[in-house]
């Protein structure tokens, strides 16, 4: 009798861990039927059931202590835990572990990084965008242009035995924008290049024709286009404009969807980003406020208003597990957000010291293939930078409302 009914609350503390890491995960429905074919309650009855990541710890350490035993545990996990070859990391595991466990003394010790200045617009550097594969880099300028650069020459140019001016990592200048430049991003797939600019369109380039120099599509919108984004399929493309609504585009139609649930807010949208997957994407807004939505119904599922007080929220990415979010405001902020419960996790400093100290950090991008970032105003930085994130694209489901 005593075992039967230790068994079964070790069962009910198993489908409570269930529960909850399928909440962490952003799978509400299927959080919420389990909870209910299991009688579960949806919060966590104990205060270690809500720790982030608490069932992966607990299998990570049932899997160690079996091969302790010999017992031996599936390759994948092992390559995983031992920094091995392999498939990585377990599905579901942290992409960036923030945590500072064994650093003892004063934190003096950062990762190897570069800083090169690597060309000049006329105007401010509005924006930057690597491609997916990490070959190419594209920046967007107040003087209405976009230059094009081969990663590889750049990284000659960083490179202690290159000589001065033997390369030149500006492949290509685009013209074909009136207004300044504001927003920039590439195919998943394909070898083109979009804009977004004051001048209420979003245009197409196709860098793979070396004498292109216009662009070859145009989307007129009814708004300043404040910020592009392509969703990982490559179909659609969502942006952020003065309108308060973000507008997703059907790549082959050209059809404008708005969402039909929109939150009641008035301000312009400065960014929009899809996460790894697509199933959320967040807009970063003028009055200061982040919201984090579904991907496929356009529902907001987590606002966070006054992320950066009454200052600009100029930026917001998602990290590659969709657990956090980071973002930058007209506060001189950047801040890191756990998407599942709007927490702020931390604050960093922002531009104000150094060569950057009269410079509003517009965006943040991570570069993921070659393990640099880039930080945009007066002039264009290049830092190369020792991590790397991997994401994988997923589908998108279905819009409403039709323009």
């Amino acid at each position: 009798m005593d075992a039967a009914v230790q068994e079964a609350k070790l069962l009910r503390q198993v489908n409570a861990l269930i529960v909850a890491h399928l909440r962490e995960q952003n799978l509400t429905q299927a959080a919420t039927a389990v909870a209910a074919a299991t009688m579960t309650p949806l919060s966590p009855a104990k205060a270690d059931a809500s720790l982030p990541n608490h069932l992966l710890r607990l299998v990570a350490k049932g899997l160690a202590a079996e091969r302790d035993e010999g017992g031996g545990a599936p390759a994948t996990f092992e390559s995983a835990a031992d920094g091995g070859g392999g498939l990585g990391r377990p599905l579901g595991t942290n992409a960036v572990d923030f945590s500072m466990q064994g650093v003892s003394g004063s934190s003096k010790s950062f990762p190897k990084h570069e800083s090169k200045h690597i060309s000049d617009h006329k105007n401010v550097v509005r924006c930057a965008k690597f491609s997916p594969d990490g070959r190419y880099l594209a920046t967007g300028s107040g003087d209405t242009s976009i230059k094009f650069f081969e990663v590889p020459k750049i990284k000659q140019t960083i490179s202690a035995d290159s000589k001065e001016g033997s390369v030149r990592p500006v492949v290509r200048t685009f013209y074909d924008h009136t207004q300044p430049i504001n927003d920039l991003d590439f195919h998943p797939i394909n070898p083109i290049l979009i804009s977004a600019a004051k001048d209420n369109t979003i245009k197409f380039f196709d860098f793979s024709k070396t004498a292109a120099r216009k662009a070859f599509r145009v989307i007129q919108d009814t708004h300043n286009v404040r910020s592009i984004c392509f969703h990982p399929s490559g179909d659609y493309i969502l942006a952020g404009t003065d309108h308060p609504v973000a507008h997703l585009y059907d790549v082959n139609t050209f059809t404008c969807y708005l969402s039909s649930n929109p939150q009641d807010s008035s301000a312009a949208i400065n960014q929009v980003r899809y996460s790894g997957t697509g199933s959320l994407y967040v807009t970063a807004s003028k009055d200061g406020s982040l919201r984090i939505w579904d991907g496929a119904s356009a529902e907001c599922v987590r606002p966070i208003v006054g992320a950066h007080a009454s200052a600009e929220a100029t930026s917001a990415i998602f990290t590659k597990d969709e657990r956090y979010i980071l973002s930058c405001g007209k506060d001189s902020s950047i801040k890191l957000w756990e998407v599942g419960t709007g927490r702020l996790v931390k604050q960093y400093a922002g531009a104000v010291n150094g060569q950057l100290s009269s410079t509003k950090v517009r965006s943040l991008y991570y570069q993921l293939m070659n393990k640099m970032w880039l930080s945009s105003g007066m002039h264009l930085l290049l830092k190369s930078w020792q991590d790397c994130l991997l994401a994988t694209p997923a589908p998108l489901g279905g819009w409403s409302t039709p323009l």
